[in-house]
């Protein structure tokens, strides 16, 4: 107990020294942790850029959902010449129907849709080039639209080939305003559509609305505005099911549905979220990687700073370490102190950057970038902040520790 009591003491009589030693010299204190300001300030709001990039396209790819893949003419992205995938034939509602019958009892849900834009009114409100999505009844599942007034399409809407539809809240704003759309009739492209439902807000994803479409039912939709658009397939798996065994499932079944020998390339794309996630990472990995580089620069510099400004003050009081060590202060003492001195100029210095990085976040976030800063971040900024310390500081410490009292006593 008696020497963890005196480990406390000595620890605590060196962070005092330090202390009075960096409140005498305020102005150089100040200036040298200038350069650990900058560099934590930059590679913490760097790190912020990156966890707001990373959590906000996250959220915009969100709505394809984790365990949703989709069948479709072309892929997401491609590395070959597009006249590969320019002259593949188009999906089918056959093609869909011999999907979902072999399919259905092992999935959560599977869909069709089919889409076009067009201009649709309301008395004398109109709107331009609206997207009109033809669906069948589970895209409130693979899709996640959820009606939050009225109701969603019904099996009889789709078979009959009904004039209903749901509609997004942007186009609730543009056509209706504060009138209350639900029972109401409303016209796309010359026809009238009695309106059922009220999609949720969805938001924006890469900069594109999502509450700016109208649902038809898909037979309405091949009815009144033709039957030679691909159909995309959308088929969503159980929570607990491999991803992997889904879609070795869909490939199996869609070459049989187009009858493709086995040496033949598929005539199809089967794409999901991680494509895109993928491609992501591809695309701001060199980013990233540049901007921590700037940032480990700036903080290389500052650490630089800290050790010349250190071995400066050992040299200015090199007659008070040889006087500490001729009335029995210890090698470790004086090793302590002048760390110490190191540690908290860095942990200033980090402090004020992780500061000053916060507040550059919030003003991100008024812009259409975004910025956040986790529990992590803060904490790792603040230790990465004192490893500098330690590690510029060292050097100069062990050379005051190692001082011979007598030649130090001789400097004035």
């Amino acid at each position: 107990m008696s020497r963890i009591k005196f480990v406390t003491s000595a620890l605590l009589e060196g962070i005092r020294i330090a202390f009075q030693a960096l409140v005498a010299n305020k102005t150089r204190s100040a200036l040298t942790t200038l350069g650990i300001i900058i560099g934590v300030l930059t590679v913490t709001l760097m790190m912020m850029i990156i966890q707001g990039l990373n959590r906000s396209f996250t959220k915009q790819i969100s709505f394809l959902g984790s365990n949703t893949v989709y069948v479709e003419r072309y892929p997401w992205v491609w590395d070959e010449d597009w006249w590969k995938f320019i002259n593949r034939p188009k999906i089918t509602m056959d093609e869909y129907e011999f999907l979902r019958e072999r399919m259905a009892s092992t999935v959560e849900a599977m869909s069709a849709t089919i889409w076009t834009r067009r201009p649709a009114s309301y008395r004398d409100r109109h709107a331009d080039r609206i997207t009109i999505a033809g669906v069948t009844r589970d895209a409130a599942i693979t899709w996640s639209w959820v009606p939050e007034y009225g109701r969603f399409l019904s099996h009889t809407d789709i078979r009959a080939g009904r004039r209903v539809c749901l509609i997004g809240t942007d186009v609730q704003d543009q056509l209706f305003g504060a009138i209350n759309p639900l029972g109401r009739e409303l016209r796309i492209g010359g026809h009238q559509y009695k309106v059922i439902g009220i999609l949720e807000r969805k938001g924006k994803s890469f900069g594109q609305s999502l509450d700016d479409a109208v649902l038809i039912p898909i037979s309405t939709h091949m009815n009144q505005f033709g039957r030679h658009r691909s159909v995309e397939i959308q088929i969503r798996g159980h929570d607990d099911a491999s991803q992997r065994e889904l879609i070795d499932n869909i490939n199996r079944y869609f070459r049989q549905a187009r009858s493709l020998k086995p040496l033949e390339d598929n005539d199809f794309s089967i794409n999901k979220q991680d494509v895109l996630q993928d491609l992501y990472k591809q695309i701001t990995a060199g980013v990233y990687s540049a901007g921590l580089v700037i940032g480990g620069i700036s903080l290389l510099v500052g650490g630089i700073g800290i050790m010349n400004i250190m071995l400066v003050s050992v040299a200015e009081r090199t007659w008070e370490v040889g006087l500490r060590k001729a009335l029995g202060a210890r090698t470790s003492h004086i090793l302590w102190q002048f760390l110490v001195e190191a540690v908290l100029i860095c942990t200033a210095g980090g402090s004020v950057g992780i500061v000053l990085a916060y507040i550059g976040g919030e003003i991100i976030k008024t812009t259409d970038l975004d910025a956040f800063m986790p529990v992590w971040l803060l904490f790792g900024a603040v230790g990465f902040s004192m490893t500098i310390g330690v590690i510029f500081g060292l050097f100069p410490a062990i050379k005051a520790a190692r001082m011979d009292p007598i030649v130090a006593l001789r400097q004035e």
